[in-house]
This record gives structure tokens, C-alpha cells and sequence, in this order.
């Protein structure tokens, strides 16, 4: 379609096995909402109801055991950076369509009766022949003495941030030329019904080739799993990633864009809470590197359990 300049929505999974390419204009928007920073299917209704959140997170030492398996493969040198990622169940008294409207994020989808992602994160972004990706690493509480400046002088993140930063220039000329960093490590604000959070992010861009749109998907697909969800070097993460964390990550950590005729605008899918028979399960994780902290880690995981409130 994209070669057509026809518009359209797409949602692929985190191992790219399963998705959804919807013609713009055959949108059942009873059934799909998502907003994008240029796009968007509908206006949120409005809701003033308070969302109440309770959340029943993995004990520390079941963590505890998984960051240890993970520690022992990087000390291996099978990995330099694993992203570790669990679930969590909530319990709320919205549904996922009323916290669809009630929050704000940078990127917004709801599929009924399946999920809401609440996404902070840009995957990649294609306009004019250029493509940029948008890495976002390291997550710190605002109301920390001086976060700002903790954030981006800590020797973890720094590293951390780096090795995606890498990883993702790598990706990226797989399918453009003249890669290069645009931006490197800026701080962006994120408001939750916990806070206000920093998060360190990159800009990284090439240039496609003139006849990309009549392959866009498989460019698409080329760069997936994202590396800001994955780890370094993605294939054996990847690995390492199924092995321990035991469970199905299903959408989280997919992408999903929407093409407007000429541009393409996509997200990480983080952020995320999946509806489960009747439980709710909110799904987030960090980057563990050789400089992790056991015990930062677990609190992070945690921290990102939230959603950005209007």
C-alpha cells in the first residue's frame, strides 16, 4: 500500500510473528483508537474519574534470580546489555478504553478487549527519503535532589545508553546510508500518576533509499526487535531474553506506526497493560549491564509501572 501513497495503520508483535495492516479508511474505530503526534483515529471521551492503581509486582527474589541469570551471561560474554522485562498485575477501576482516554502519551493505542499502550517512545520516524530512530534509556524519579544531573553523569546509563546508541546506528544501516547521531542523550519529561519521570533518549537518522516505500514493510521488519527492548548483540539477547524471562511478551515491545501517504510515524509499544480472562497485567523491564544493581533494577522495573494522566 505504501508504494500506492495509500494511508495505513500497522501492529506488529515483539517477535514479528503476528499483526495487523489496516487500511485507513476500513478503521473500525469501536474497536481501535490510537493517536500519534501528526495522526490520530478519534478525540478521547472525556473522564474525570480518579484512576485508582494497585499493583502486585514479582517478589525480589524471583527478580532477583532472573538479573543473576542474566549477570552470569553477560560476565560470559554472550551479551553486553539484556533487556529484562516482567509482568505485573494491576488492578484498576478504569478499563482499558477509559484509560486510553484519560491519559496522555507521546503514542496511544487501544485494541478492544486486547491492550492499551501509553508509549514515551518513538521507534522509527520516515519523512522526505530520511529515516530516524529515537532510543530511549534511562528512567529517573524528577523529585530526586538534582535528577537531572544524576541521570546523565551516572557511569551505568552512560554505558547503557551508549551500547543502543550503537546498536541502533548499526540497524539503521542495514537499510540507509549516512547514519549518524543527530542528538545524544537529551532529557524528556513524562508526567504519571505517580510523578513526573526523566527519561535520557537519542536522535539517530539516515537516508533511504528512493525506492524504500515500495518495501517499506520489509525495512520495517528488518529492524525488529527494536534494540532499546532488546539488548546487544541483539540475536543472542534475543536468546537470552526467551530463556529467562518465562513468560509471553505477545505485543509488548512490538511496534505499531500509521502511514499517512507520505510520512511514516511508528512506536515502541511499552508502556503497556494487556487484558488477561480478568486480570489486568502491566508489562515493563530495564536494561541490566555488568554495572547494574540488583536492587535499582527491581525498583525501576516498578517505577515504570504507571500511566501518564492527563
Amino acid at each position: 500500500m505504501a508504494h500506492l501513497n495509500e494511508p495505513f495503520l500497522f501492529i506488529i508483535d515483539y517477535e514479528a510473528e503476528n499483526g495487523y495492516v489496516i487500511p485507513a479508511k476500513t478503521i473500525d474505530y469501536q474497536y481501535i483508537k490510537f493517536s500519534c503526534p501528526n495522526n490520530h483515529s478519534a478525540s478521547s471521551t472525556k473522564n474525570d474519574r480518579h484512576i485508582n492503581w494497585k499493583i502486585f509486582p514479582i517478589s525480589f527474589q524471583e527478580y532477583s534470580s532472573k538479573f543473576t541469570y542474566v549477570r552470569e551471561q553477560i560476565q560470559q560474554g554472550n551479551s553486553f546489555l539484556v533487556n529484562l522485562t516482567q509482568p505485573t498485575k494491576v488492578e484498576t477501576n478504569c478499563t482499558l478504553e477509559e484509560i486510553y482516554d484519560k491519559c496522555s502519551a507521546k503514542y496511544k493505542l487501544w485494541l478492544n478487549k486486547q491492550f492499551v499502550v501509553l508509549s514515551p517512545e518513538s521507534f522509527v520516524q520516515i519523512s522526505d527519503g530520511k529515516i530516524a530512530s529515537f532510543p530511549m534509556k534511562g528512567t529517573i524519579d524528577a523529585k530526586i535532589l538534582n535528577a537531572e544531573t544524576t541521570i546523565l553523569n551516572d557511569a551505568k546509563e552512560k554505558a547503557e545508553h551508549a551500547t543502543i546508541v550503537d546498536l541502533i546506528r548499526n540497524d539503521l544501516s542495514l537499510v540507509s546510508d549516512n547514519v549518524h547521531v543527530k542528538r545524544y542523550r537529551y532529557i524528556e519529561k513524562l508526567q504519571t500518576n505517580k510523578g513526573e519521570l526523566l527519561q535520557v533518549s537519542s536522535e539517530i537518522v539516515g537516508t533511504l533509499p528512493t525506492d524504500y516505500k515500495t518495501k517499506l514493510g520489509e525495512l520495517l521488519l528488518s529492524l525488529l526487535p527494536a534494540g532499546s527492548i532488546s539488548g546487544a548483540p541483539k540475536p543472542k539477547t534475543v536468546e537470552i531474553i526467551k530463556k529467562v524471562e518465562s513468560y509471553n511478551r505477545g505485543f509488548y515491545t512490538g511496534i505499531f506506526g500509521f502511514f499517512d501517504g507520505k510520512t511514516v510515524d511508528s512506536a515502541v509499544m511499552i508502556r503497556f497493560i494487556e487484558q488477561q480472562e480478568n486480570a489486568l497485567v502491566f508489562k515493563s523491564g530495564g536494561g541490566i549491564t555488568s554495572q547494574s544493581n540488583v536492587q535499582k533494577e527491581y525498583e525501576e522495573l516498578i517505577q515504570k509501572v504507571y500511566v501518564p494522566i492527563n
